[in-house]
């Protein structure tokens, strides 16, 4: 039993002295600043990655370097100042188209990595739809294409350079662009004097193109066949029987497109498993059939698009049947 405590006798109170006092606040205080201190250190840009980090963080995930805007920004500078130098025209024109254009970048793919170089290369669908008031050949307003790129630093190391492969479907049509709406006319002069000259305009750069013969020749017309633009498809053109080879034959821009898909289709073959083979060529067939029931060259540039995207996911393992 505890021992009885004597009536009006409080306990005994233990008290810090102050030297205990000054050490424990002493130790507050330290803690304090400490936990301050790390909560700055944190904020002020522990989260940023910058110089080898940076680079190390990319080679780790190169699928990053596939899908960065700044990756999708030199692509369309890049269709742009191809085009340009294709149609010979003024390259500030079509860098000041491509500022109002836009690029869309669809199922963007890995395909090979070089770690000795940094490099990444990448296979993806484009869809490059330009601004009102110009179009291409035909009056179109988008075009696309299956391209590949490779991203890898540059040598001086001002960044990453981006080179593009596989996009005469875009570059090849892109440079026909023109203005759909011609400018007015200024009103004449409503006067009796003789006017002074004024300076000659300077050449639209994205005018239309010249026909490619004149209106009234002044020799005799040659064959039709021989005043067509040349066009040179991934197959003879010598050994065209049916509609639509006959067509593809006859358009650049459908050639641009069959050269595409061709290069498409023979990679994927290379890469495919036999049951992969096998759909592609059994699905090659179908393509083919309507691709030569096409009325238009519209429709058949539909088709090799078509065609594009599904040899992609044959490969990707999304393909499906069509009902």
């Amino acid at each position: 039993m505890e021992p009885r405590r004597e009536q009006g006798v409080q306990p005994r109170v233990q008290r810090f002295s102050p030297a205990t006092i000054a050490a424990i606040a002493l130790a507050l205080l330290v803690l304090i600043m400490g936990t301050v201190l790390l909560l700055q250190s944190r904020n002020g840009g522990s989260d940023r990655l910058t110089g080898n980090e940076a680079e190390a963080a990319a080679k780790e995930d190169p699928e990053r370097l596939c899908t960065r805007q700044a990756t999708y920004d030199t692509i369309k500078r890049d269709l742009f100042r191809r085009a340009a130098a294709v149609r010979g025209s003024d390259q500030a024109a079509f860098d000041k188209i491509a500022s109002y254009s836009s690029l869309r970048v669809e199922a963007p793919i890995v395909r090979e990595q070089d770690k000795a170089v940094g490099s990444v290369t990448c296979s993806a669908t484009l869809w490059l739809d330009l601004p009102p008031g110009v179009a291409v050949v035909g009056g179109r307003t988008n075009l696309t294409a299956e391209v590949a790129y490779t991203v890898q630093p540059a040598a001086d190391g001002s960044g990453d350079t981006v080179a593009l492969s596989n996009a005469d479907a875009i570059v090849t049509p892109l440079a026909t662009l023109a203005r759909t709406s011609a400018p007015a006319a200024e009103a004449p002069v409503a006067s009796n004097e003789l006017a002074p000259a004024a300076p000659a305009a300077p050449a639209d750069p994205l005018a239309p193109l010249p026909p490619s013969r004149p209106s009234a020749p002044t020799a005799p017309e040659p064959p039709a066949a021989s005043q067509r633009p040349p066009a040179s498809p991934s197959f003879n053109c010598a050994n065209a029987r049916t509609r639509g080879e006959i067509a593809v034959c006859e358009s650049p821009g459908l050639a641009a497109l069959d050269r595409t898909m061709a290069a498409q289709y023979s990679g994927a073959v290379a890469r495919a498993d036999p049951a992969q083979r096998a759909l592609l060529a059994r699905t090659r067939d179908s393509f083919l059939r309507y691709r030569d029931r096409c009325p238009s060259d519209e429709c058949i540039a539909q088709t090799y698009r078509g065609r594009m995207r599904e040899i992609r996911d044959i490969m990707t393992g999304s393909w499906s049947p069509q009902r």
